[in-house]
Formats: structure tokens, sequence, C-alpha cells
């Protein structure tokens, strides 16, 4: 076994039983009626979340004196809270009951959304208002995220993980591509807030029914949260495969960031028609994240870190298709293509997660991951604006395009990367030799 590979913390040293997903898995999956709860509520709340990723940024720049700069300050408001308490998050997710941490979330998310609504839809949005908003979205998604990482495996049993992150996929992905579908045609003709304001909803809707999970509160820990932080910190560290995939992340995380949350907006408001012309690129995207999540259910591959990390590759083609000035159905083909490998990635990596790691700490150490991933994403959305103006827009989106391969090809000089294994007859994955 690599050298780079530790033992858990005597607290949580033993790892859940693996075996191999019987064919039956997804049809009794979807009778397990808190798994479909779970369902139900990610889709609705995905389905609201899809309309804000199209409205959110042109309700900016439909404001008096919108600048990208301003589209910039307003996206990296609400990155920065996801980076800054995402380790939060993930404490109070391996302490007190996931459910309630992901109830909570869900309702800072509707209080957040309806009021960005009320000022789109009104006219009236002072920037500092409208900023702090944005900064109380991030965080409820900052609580969320760890909450529901731990969440997946106390309802799921072990051997259906990677099927019930597939299915997981499949409905949130297929909410997202009618969302996006919608959204173009919504923020076109009855203004950017409507569509804030479904969002909005979706959380409450989302809230109710999370609210019959009823998860069982982990034990509480007689330590401080500065241990608990650092319990968590000496699980991610010791798995080197973990920590380099997170460095990838990153920087790829940070250049997708800005390809969909200013650079292709603007883009597509200068080039391609607006709106409509950005949903059909971005429901194209989510055309292939559906067909990636179901692919990725049913994938049976020995090495999954590396399949994933090679899953990364494609995402940077859309973005150099922008660059170059591509006619938009090979860039909506490309995104397909993107769509397809980043849900590879994602069910891959989710599934390694919940299974390398004890149930007692992947809170904490899924927070330590959203926390690497998302690392640059404040900064970057934060200087993509003025960088564009000073360079222009080809070639900030070339640069974006060429950081995501290259950051993709370094994490393959990790042993652990090309060599954790999938054990046969188990479904648990194992460090090679190396």
């Amino acid at each position: 076994m690599s050298r780079n590979r530790r033992e858990p913390s005597p607290a949580a040293r033993t790892l859940r039983p693996v075996t191999t997903a019987p064919a039956s898995a997804s049809l009794s999956l979807r009778h397990d009626r808190r798994f479909a709860l779970l369902v139900a509520a990610r889709t609705i709340s995905v389905l609201g979340n899809s309309f804000a990723r199209v409205a959110l940024a042109f309700a900016v720049l439909a404001l008096p004196g919108a600048t990208p700069g301003r589209l910039s300050l307003v996206l990296a408001c609400q990155a920065l809270p996801q980076l800054v308490f995402i380790l939060v998050g993930g404490v109070i997710a391996d302490r007190v009951s996931r459910s309630r941490v992901m109830i909570v979330a869900d309702l800072a998310g509707c209080v957040a959304y309806a009021g960005l609504a009320a000022m789109a839809l009104t006219g009236r949005a002072p920037l500092p208002l409208f900023c702090a908003l944005a900064v109380l979205a991030g965080l409820a998604t900052a609580l969320f995220t760890p909450a529901m990482a731990g969440a997946v495996p106390q309802i799921v049993p072990a051997d259906r993980l990677q099927r019930a992150n597939g299915l997981l996929k499949v409905g949130t992905n297929s909410s997202m591509l009618l969302g996006l579908a919608l959204s173009g045609v919504t923020v076109a003709f009855v203004g950017a807030g409507w569509a804030l304001a479904l969002n909005a909803a979706s959380f409450l809707v989302s809230a109710a029914l999370i609210r019959g999970l009823r998860l069982t509160a982990a034990p509480r820990s007689t330590v401080s949260g500065w241990a608990d932080l650092r319990e968590g910190w000496r699980e991610f560290a010791g798995r080197q495969w973990l920590w380099v995939v997170v460095a990838q992340f990153s920087l790829v995380v940070a250049a997708l960031n800005v390809h969909v949350g200013v650079l292709g907006p603007l883009i597509a408001e200068r080039d391609l028609g607006g709106a409509r012309a950005w949903s059909l690129l971005v429901g194209a995207q989510a055309l292939g994240t559906v067909a990636g999540a179901g692919l990725a259910a049913r994938l049976r591959v020995r090495r999954p870190v590396l399949v994933a990390v090679l899953a990364t590759f494609p995402m940077a083609l859309p973005i150099g298709l922008l660059a170059v000035h591509a006619p938009v159905p090979l860039s909506m083909a490309a995104m397909f293509v993107s769509g397809v490998s980043g849900d590879i990635f994602g069910v891959l990596w989710s599934t390694t997660l919940q299974r390398e790691v004890p149930d007692a700490v992947l809170s904490r150490v899924s927070a330590y991951d959203a926390f690497g991933s998302l690392a640059f994403a404040p900064l970057a959305l934060l200087v993509a604006g003025p960088l564009a103006a000073a360079v222009g827009l080809g070639h900030a989106l070339a640069g974006c395009a060429a950081l995501v391969f290259l950051a993709s090809a370094a994490a393959l000089l990790s042993p652990q990367v090309r060599g954790l294994r999938t054990r046969e007859g188990t479904g648990t994955a194992s460090a090679s030799d190396t």
C-alpha cells in the first residue's frame, strides 16, 4: 500500500462494508421513501437554481450603470461565503442532524432569493443590499453542501451508493435541463425577477420535503470545534488522491465559474443574441449531464479516481470554442460533451469519498473538499470582468481553457490518482502499491 495513505482516526476507524450493487438496486432505491424525498427535494431545488443561474447575471446587467465589474462583484459576494463558512458547515453537519442543517440552509436560500427577486422586480436594487443578499445565498450553500454529502450514506446502503449518486444526478440534471430550457424564455419575456422568485419558492418546497428525512443526529462531541476541524484535516491530508484532485479542482472550478458566471453571459450578450442563446448553450450542457449521470450510475471501473480526472479534460473544449467565436451549434455540442464528462467525474468522485471516508468525519472531509475546490473561485469571479475588459473576452476565455487542461494534466502525476483501485467483488477502493 502507498506510503501516502493513512489509517482513519481511532474515533472513526471502521469503514462501511461495501458489496457490488445488485441489478435491482435502482428499482429498490426508487421505492425507498427517504431516498425518494431526497431526490424530490434536490430536483425541485435545482429546478429553481437553474432559473437563477441565468437570471442572476442578467438581473445585474439590467441594473442602471451595470458593468462587467459589478457583475463580478455580485457573483464574488455569492461565492466568498461558500469558501469562508463551508468548514463551519462541515463541523455542524458532523455534530447535529444533517437534515436539520439542510432545512436551515434551504430557508436561508429562500429569504436570499426572495429579496433579490423583489429588488429586480421593483427596480430598487442598491448594490450593497444586492451584494448582502448574494452573501446570504452563498452562506446557505456553505451550510447545505457538507450536510448533503454526509446525508446520502445515512440513507442509502453502502453497496448502492454509486447507483444512488447516479440516480440523484439524473433527477437533478433533468430538472436543471428543464429549468435552463425555460429560463431564457422567462428572463426574456417576464424578466429576471420572476425567475429569481421561482428559485426562492423552490427552496421552500425543498425544506418541506427534507423535513421528512428525520436523520439521526450524530453523538455530540466533547471536544471543541477547532479539534473537530483538525481531525477533519488529518483525514483529508492523509489521502494523497484526495488532496491532489482537490488542488486540481481549485483551478478547474475557478475557470469554469468564470466561464459560466461572467465571460459566457458577456460574450452571449455581445455576440450571440443575449439570454436566449446563452440558455441554449447551458441547456446543452445540462442535457449532457443527464446522459453522463445515467452512464456513471452503471459504470464499473477499476481505477475510479483516474477515470474521474481523465473526464475533466473535455471541460476545456467549450471554453476554447467560445474563445475562437465558434458557431453556436458547435459550442452546444462541446457543452454537451462537457456535461457528460462532468457528471462522470461527479458520480465517481462522490462515491469514492463516501466509500473511503468514515461516516463520522465525512461532512468535514467533504467540507475540506469543497473549500479547496472553491479556493480561487471568489477571486477569479472578482477579477474576471476587469480582466476581460483589459485583455479581451477571447483571450480571457482561452486562458480559462488552458487552465482546465493544465491542472488536469498535473493531477495525473500523482501515483495514488493513477493507482487507487476498486477491489473486485467489494466495490471499495484501495490505493495500489506505488
